[in-house]
Order: structure tokens, then C-alpha cells, then sequence
């Protein structure tokens, strides 16, 4: 269950960074949010309720929690037309709380991607704080192709490995992932640079993100 909400993380994602880059219209963007971060509230609430107590899988469900607020947050400040900065403030909250899932991932889960895939996300969402909390609008540009391609690279492709059964390799996943972020999102930077005069501000309170699993899910 956890992993077809992943699969609709990384479609938020992809959608919120086109949004950013200016392809998407924000209230279309807007009612998307809300009905992935229904979907990311619902999911692991369900989750834990069946858990049966088990701290490990209620755990494992309650990083979903971070991305569902943050899409309904975003969705219904798009709509309303609300300042960005509440969004931006709890983005850096969400970055902080996902170097703690990454950690988690990484020395009790030993899941390896999913470790990488955390610290991802808790760079993305620090770009999130960055953008619309601290309104460095100089970072629209750039933030908006992160988002996009972490929506891929984090959700639709891992979800879809997940759902076929073939995820498999892991290591060799993580260290792969690893070496993508740092290259990619590393050359992004000075590509951007170009694109990062004073712009307009960035749409209300979009950006968002997932996912998330904990094995999630910006």
C-alpha cells in the first residue's frame, strides 16, 4: 500500500517542479496536491491502525505523515492565495526530521536506498525552506528542476521497482543513487545560475513534495 502512494509522490513532485519552472497553472496544481496528500494521510493512518502496535511498522508508516501535511499545505495555500512563508517554516522542520529517517534507514532498517532517498528528500525540502520561508526566489529556477527530477528518482521509478518485485540489489541501488544526487543536482547549479536574478516570487505556497515511504515517502 505504502508503495502506490509512492508512486503518486513522485507524480506530486513532478507536478510541483513544473509548477515552479512555470509550466503548470497553480490551482490546477493545487487540487493534485490535495489529492495526494489525502492519499498520504489516509495511507498511514490505515497502516497503523493495523499494525497490531508493532513499533517497527508504525515507524515505518509515520514518515508519511511529512509529505501528506505538506501537500494538503501546499494545496490549500494555493487556493487561498496564502503567504508561503508557513509552508517554508515546516519544510525545514520536515528536512530536519527526514536526516533522522535517513539515519534510521540506514542503521536499523539497513535499507540502503531508502537511506539515500531520505537525504534527497531532506535536501529538497530544505530547498522548500529556502524558497519560500526565506524567499530566496533566486532558487525558483533550480529548485523547480530538483523537484521534477527527484519525482522520478525518488517515487515513480523506485515505486514502480517495488511494485514489479524488482528491487533488488540494494546496495548497488543506494551507492548508484548516491552518485546521481551529487552529479546531477551538483551541475544543476551552475546551469541555473543564469536563471537566478531577481524573478517572480515563487506561486503562494507551492513546491512540495514526498513521499514518502520509509522504506517511503518528499
Amino acid at each position: 500500500m505504502g508503495n502506490v502512494g509512492l508512486l503518486f509522490v513522485g507524480a506530486v513532485l513532478f507536478i510541483n517542479g513544473l509548477l515552479l519552472l512555470g509550466k503548470v497553472e497553480a490551482r490546477s496544481a493545487a487540487v493534485f496536491n490535495l489529492f495526494v496528500g489525502a492519499l498520504q494521510v489516509l495511507t498511514p493512518t490505515y497502516l497503523i491502525f493495523t499494525s497490531g502496535g508493532d513499533p517497527a511498522k508504525v515507524l515505518a508508516a509515520s514518515g508519511l505523515y511529512l509529505f501528506g501535511f505538506t501537500y494538503l499545505y501546499v494545496g490549500i495555500g494555493l487556493l487561498a492565495g496564502l503567504d508561503s512563508s508557513g509552508v517554508g517554516y515546516y519544510s525545514l522542520f520536515v528536512a530536519i526530521v527526514a536526516l533522522g529517517f535517513s539515519f534510521i534507514n540506514f542503521h536499523r532498517f539497513k535499507d540502503y536506498p531508502f537511506g539515500v532517498i531520505w537525504l534527497y528528500w531532506a535536501f529538497l525540502w530544505f530547498l522548500f525552506f529556502l524558497l519560500l520561508g526565506l524567499k530566496k526566489t533566486e532558487l525558483t529556477t533550480y529548485t523547480g528542476w530538483v523537484t521534477a527530477i527527484q519525482g522520478w528518482v525518488t517515487g515513480v521509478i523506485p515505486a514502480a521497482l517495488l511494485l514489479g518485485d524488482y528491487w533488488k540489489h540494494t546496495t548497488e541501488i543506494a551507492v548508484a543513487l548516491g552518485v546521481f544526487g551529487v552529479v546531477v543536482f551538483g551541475a544543476l547549479w551552475p546551469l541555473t545560475r543564469t536563471s537566478r536574478q531577481p524573478a517572480p516570487a515563487a506561486p503562494s505556497a507551492g513546491s512540495a513534495a514526498s513521499t514518502g515511504s520509509t522504506g517511503t515517502p518528499s
